[in-house]
C-alpha cells in the first residue's frame, strides 16, 4: 500500500512539473514571438533596435546625381533611454560634392494621454526642388528609393525649427511647426521679384497639418504593447504660411496641400488603390517651394539608356525638371490582381496602372535660368507592372499619351525594374 502511495505521488509530481514546464515553455514561445514581431516592425520602419538607441537605416547608403554615393548613420533614442525625452540625429557624407550633412534634434513629451511632444531640430542638408513633405506622414522607409537615383535638382538648406505633435484621437493626428531656413540652390537659378534678383534667400514659415485615418485599428501585441493597423481611406491636409521680414525672411506666400488614399477590396485578393495629391501656392514662392509631379524619367536618347527602377507613386514617363507648377493635382489608379501562386515562395503579381496630372503657373517668367513647361493641358500615362519575379524585383512598362505625347514614339515609353519587399 505504501509503495502504491509513493508511486501515485511521483506520478502526480511528474504531471504537475510537466504541466508547469509546458505553461512556462508556451509563455516563453509567446514572448519570443512578440519580440520577433516587434523587431520585424522596427526593421520595416527602417530601425535596427539596440538597448538604448534605434539605429536609423535610412542613412546607411544612397545615391543621387548631385552627391553621388551618400552614406552615414542616424539614430533615435528609445523608451529604454527615456519615455519622456528623446534625442535624434544623423550624419552623412556625399562623395561627389565632398560635403557633410547633418541634423541634431530632440524632444520632450508633455502629455502621455495625448502623446504630445515638443521637438527642436537643427538641420544642414539638401532637399529636392519642387518636393512637398507632409509633416504628419511621419516616417517613410524603403529599402531602396528608386527616384533618388536620378534626381539632380537640389537646394541646400540650413533649417532651425520647433514643432508640436499631438493626438486628438487614435485616428486624428495634429502637427505644427515653425521654422526658419537659409536656402541656396545648387543649380543656376534667379528668382526675379519686381526687378530684384534672388539667387539665395531666407524663408520663415509656419505649418499646420491634420492626418485623419478614420478606419485605423489598434492591434494589441501584449498587455502593455499595441500597434496600429492602417485602414482606408486616409486623409492629410497641410497649410504652410511664409512670413516676410520675420527673422529676415524674404517672401510672403502660402500653400495648401492635400492627399488622400483609397483602397477597395482585400489585400489577399484583387484590390484597387486610388491616390489623390493636390497643392496650391499663392504669393511670391520661389521654384524651390513650388511643385513638380514626382517625375522619374531621365533625359537619355534610348529606352535602354533610360532603364532604371520604377517608383511607387511617380510618373515613370515624365522627365526630371520637365514640369513645374504653382497649382497642381495628380490622380493615380492601381489595380492589383490576385498573386499567381506558382509555389510557396514564387507569387508574381500583375498591377495595372493609370496616372493623370494637371497644373499651371501664374508667373513662370519670374523663374530665370531654368526652362520648364506647365501641366495645364493634362498629362496622362498608363501601363502595368509584373512584380516579385525574383528577390522582390519585377518589370514595369508605361506609355505616355494625350496632350504631352512626344513625336518620337520611343520617347513616350518607360521600361524599368520594380522592387517590392515587405516585412
Amino acid at each position: 500500500m505504501f509503495k502504491r502511495c509513493i508511486l501515485l505521488v511521483c506520478i502526480f509530481c511528474f504531471y504537475f512539473s510537466q504541466a508547469q514546464y509546458d505553461t512556462e515553455s508556451s509563455t516563453k514561445i509567446q514572448q519570443d514571438s512578440i519580440k520577433r514581431k516587434e523587431f520585424m516592425q522596427h526593421l520595416g520602419q527602417g530601425y535596427f533596435p539596440t538597448r538604448f538607441l534605434d539605429l536609423d537605416l535610412r542613412y546607411l547608403i544612397k545615391f543621387n546625381q548631385y552627391e553621388g554615393i551618400r552614406t552615414g548613420l542616424g539614430f533615435v533614442t528609445n523608451n529604454n533611454f527615456s519615455e519622456r525625452y528623446r534625442i535624434n540625429s544623423y550624419l552623412v557624407y556625399g562623395f561627389r560634392d565632398h560635403r557633410f550633412k547633418y541634423s541634431i534634434g530632440g524632444g520632450f513629451r508633455v502629455s502621455e494621454n495625448t502623446n504630445t511632444w515638443i521637438n527642436l531640430a537643427y538641420t544642414d542638408d539638401l532637399q529636392e526642388t519642387g518636393s512637398t513633405k507632409f509633416i504628419t506622414d511621419g516616417r517613410f522607409f524603403q529599402f531602396f528609393e528608386p527616384r533618388l537615383l536620378n534626381i539632380d535638382l537640389f537646394h541646400k538648406h540650413i533649417t532651425k525649427k520647433i514643432s508640436i505633435e499631438h493626438e486628438l484621437h487614435n485616428t486624428l493626428i495634429f502637427e505644427s511647426e515653425f521654422a526658419t531656413s537659409k536656402i541656396e540652390p545648387t543649380y543656376a537659378y534667379n528668382f526675379n521679384l519686381n526687378g530684384n534678383q534672388f539667387t539665395n534667400f531666407d524663408i520663415s514659415y509656419a505649418k499646420l497639418a491634420l492626418n485623419w485615418n478614420p478606419f485605423n485599428k489598434t492591434v494589441q501585441l501584449s498587455e502593455d504593447k499595441s500597434t496600429i493597423k492602417p485602414g482606408f481611406p486616409q486623409f492629410t491636409l497641410q497649410y504652410t504660411k511664409s512670413f516676410k521680414d520675420v527673422l529676415s525672411s524674404d517672401f510672403n506666400f502660402s500653400k495648401i496641400d492635400f492627399k488622400s488614399i483609397f483602397r477597395l477590396g482585400s489585400a489577399n485578393q484583387s484590390f484597387s488603390e486610388i491616390t489623390l495629391v493636390s497643392g496650391i501656392a499663392n504669393g511670391n514662392a520661389p521654384l524651390t517651394h513650388l511643385y513638380h509631379a514626382y517625375p522619374n524619367n531621365i533625359t537619355k536618347q534610348t529606352i535602354m539608356q533610360r532603364f532604371s527602377v520604377a517608383g511607387l507613386t511617380s510618373f515613370e514617363t515624365m522627365y526630371f525638371n520637365e514640369f513645374f507648377s504653382d497649382k497642381f493635382a495628380t490622380l493615380q489608379y492601381k489595380y492589383f490582381l490576385k498573386p499567381f501562386k506558382i509555389s510557396q515562395r514564387f507569387k508574381p503579381q500583375v498591377v495595372l496602372i493609370s496616372r493623370y496630372a494637371i497644373g499651371n503657373m501664374q508667373h513662370p517668367e519670374q523663374h530665370e535660368n531654368i526652362s520648364f513647361s506647365t501641366l495645364n493641358k493634362g498629362y496622362t500615362e498608363s501601363g502595368f507592372e509584373l512584380n516579385k519575379l525574383l528577390f522582390g524585383f519585377g518589370l514595369s512598362f508605361t506609355y505616355r499619351y494625350g496632350a504631352y505625347h512626344l513625336p518620337d514614339i520611343s520617347d513616350n515609353v518607360a521600361l524599368k525594374f520594380t522592387f517590392n519587399v515587405s516585412l
